[in-house]
């Protein structure tokens, strides 16, 4: 039943982002658009697969789980970001949610799993360096290639039913985590950019350690005359987390990893 219950909480945290010429610090507001204030919204899907060690009651079992088990049980996800910019200073907010539901048989007797897992990301950033590139974009602002430190909250709860006729237990486990770390934003040409982003937190407020790192080539186009960016790429979340309490004694020292896809529009 240990093993079962371990194996449900992995499997939701599986499925469970986005975005030479003159230097110069703290960029001007040259550019007609830059102390506009816009909002990015973008959507993705983020193909996680897990690879660590988790444990619950002192018990601990090696994590190797393929995206395509998480898939096979899945019930609901949704995951998005949501940006605020003038171009100089920002905000966002990260947020995914799943849920998947299981059945297993256990000497004789068919258990059911239920496991929701939630992940809240919020920071604020602003854009130390800029250097400006020759040329515009395909909409309209000036190319760069720009540094943009980051500093945050990351968010993590899991929460898994195991029921087996009219007997049901759960178990929730959850953290909070400080976080560091910076952006960094180039545009190719017009059309093609990378962005990339690296953080690390938990300093033992929360995990004992997480580290997040995420890249992606994005390509601008216009979806229902809005500016919008298409973005495919990779990314990487390590968290390091214990709790002693004797009434649980859960550990998650799992990484989290695979490819991301999704789009931004800018509203």
């Amino acid at each position: 039943m240990r093993n079962c219950l371990l194996a449900g909480i992995l499997l939701a945290v599986g499925t469970v982002a986005t975005h030479a010429a003159d230097a110069v610090i703290a960029p001007q507001p040259e550019i007609q658009d830059q102390q506009r204030w816009h909002v990015i919204f973008s959507p993705y899907i983020w193909a996680a697969s897990l690879n660590g060690t988790a444990g619950l009651y002192g018990y601990s079992t090696d994590v190797d789980i393929p995206f395509r088990d998480t898939l096979k049980n899945l019930d609901l996800t949704a995951m998005g970001n949501i940006e605020i910019t003038n171009g100089v200073f920002g905000a966002y907010f990260d947020g995914q949610y799943t849920k998947t539901s299981q059945d297993e048989s256990l000497l004789g007797h068919k258990l059911g799993l239920d496991v929701e897992a939630t992940n809240l990301i919020g920071g604020v950033y602003y854009r130390l360096y800029e250097q400006k590139l020759e040329g515009t974009t395909t909409f309209g602002k000036q190319r760069v290639f720009a540094i943009e430190p980051t500093i945050g909250l990351r968010w993590t709860r899991l929460e898994a039913k195991l029921s087996s006729g009219p007997y049901s237990i759960t178990r929730k486990a959850e953290w909070l985590d400080p976080f560091i770390g910076s952006r960094f934003f180039y545009d190719i040409n017009d059309r093609w950019n990378i962005f990339a982003e690296a953080d690390i937190g938990g300093f033992g407020a929360g995990t004992r350690l997480s580290a997040n790192g995420q890249a992606y080539l994005g390509y601008r186009t216009f979806l229902f005359d809005v500016p919008t960016t298409l973005r495919v790429g990779y990314r990487v979340l390590y968290q390091d987390y214990k709790n002693d309490n004797i009434a649980s004694r859960f550990k998650y020292d799992v990484t989290q990893h695979g490819p991301v896809v999704g789009l931004s529009m800018q509203f």
